[in-house]
Formats: structure tokens, sequence, C-alpha cells
């Protein structure tokens, strides 16, 4: 980005940094007291659905990937997630022994949908870049860069520079079938008087952020064991 100052710069130099706790010491705001993401819309990867599939962050930062330093230059990064995935992975216990991890499938784009919509959300944010309203920025792309280009190398570019959200969910399934890990009232199949009560217990992932979601299965897990008599 041009004529504009964003994290990347005000953090690598002495007086940035001093400026930035200096401002969060007397005023208790600026980047300290700030999410990452200082916008964020839902909107559709096409037309014609009936509702939202996709959620956008945008972040006044940009790095080559999540937790690696910030680059020198000023940036912003333009972060798009796929609300309803269809791709399932697998997390399973592979050892009796409990200081393994566990065996982790992640099967990140393994469905055709993911895929489609993995390359859709890319040229909708180059789209979205060439707004009238940023070309005094002069906004140029570094990921996965202008030259990438086609629904292969796209979706290649996806795989490589994506991340997750940090909104787990699923590895403890609910249900009334026989793989479902907890019943319908979060009991844990198979040790008594144990409950599962996160986001691991939804079947699939609800299309939006899990905390509110996560509170409502609390909620609802609180009236379960009041009501119980065996507590």
């Amino acid at each position: 980005m041009k004529n504009t100052k964003t994290l990347n710069t005000m953090v690598h130099s002495l007086r940035g940094k001093a400026a930035i706790a200096l401002e969060y010491g007397l005023t208790r705001s600026g980047p300290m007291s700030m999410a990452p993401s200082q916008f964020g819309m839902f909107t559709k990867s096409d037309p014609s659905l009936e509702m939202p599939d996709l959620e956008y962050h945008v972040q006044p930062l940009s790095t080559e990937r999540l937790g690696e330093p910030l680059h020198t230059f000023p940036a912003i990064t333009i972060s798009v997630c796929n609300l309803r995935p269809e791709s399932v992975g697998a997390s399973h216990i592979a050892t009796a022994d409990a200081t393994a991890q566990p065996e982790i499938r992640l099967n990140y784009l393994s469905a055709a949908k993911d895929r489609d919509i993995a390359v859709a959300s890319i040229r909708q944010a180059r789209k979205i870049m060439t707004a009238k309203a940023l070309k005094p920025y002069g906004p140029e792309e570094i990921l996965p860069g202008p030259a990438v280009e086609g629904d292969d190398a796209l979706l290649s570019a996806a795989g490589n520079i994506a991340t997750t959200i940090f909104h787990p969910v699923g590895t403890c399934r609910m249900g009334i079938d026989g793989e479902a890990v907890v019943d319908p009232q979060l009991r844990f199949r198979g040790i008594d008087g144990l409950r599962i009560i996160d986001a691991s217990i939804m079947p699939k992932i609800v299309s939006g952020n899990t905390a509110s979601p996560v509170v409502m299965i609390a909620e609802k897990a609180a009236d379960l064991i009041r009501n119980d008599s065996r507590f």
C-alpha cells in the first residue's frame, strides 16, 4: 500500500514501537488495544446463493505466514474464510500412551466445492482491491501474486498460503448413531459422569464465529446437569 501507514512499518522502528507503547500507556488505545482484524464483512462467493458463505477479515499488517515477522513495507492482509466447508478431517487416538499426540488428518480442500470457493475467494478479493476508493493507496498484490492465474494455479496458491481460522469443531461429535462421541445430553459414551461441553461436540461447523454458539452449548449443558437426578 502507498500513502498510508500500517503496523508493518510502525513495528519496525524504535520510534514506532515507542509511539505504540506511549499511546497505550496514556490512553489505553492504539495497536496494543485492538484486535488484529479491523474490518470484517459477510458476502457470497456466488450471487445466486441465498445467504453469505464467505467472511472477510482485513488486518492493517502483512506477513508471509501467520506467526512469522511482519513485512517491512506498508501492507494490509485481506483474509477470506469459507463459512460452510465440506471438507472433513479426523482426529484419533493412535496408541494407549497418554503422552502421545493423536493422529490428525486435516483433509483441507478435499471437497470439490471447497476448492471452487477457494479460487472464487481469491478472484473476489482481487476485484475488491480494484475499487475506486482504494486507488489513492495504490495496492499491489504480494500473495499469491498477480502472476498467479488460472484455476489450478490459484488452487495451489490457496493450499500453500491458507491457514485455519482458530475455530476447530467436531472432534467429539454429538449424535444418536454408534459413531457419535457424545449423546444429545452431551454425555460421553463409555464413561459415566463425563460430559463434553465445547465446540468439539458440533456435528458441523456453524457459519460464523464459534464463541457465541459455545456459550449457548454451555447454557444448555448447565440446564441438563441441573435437571439430572444423579447430581
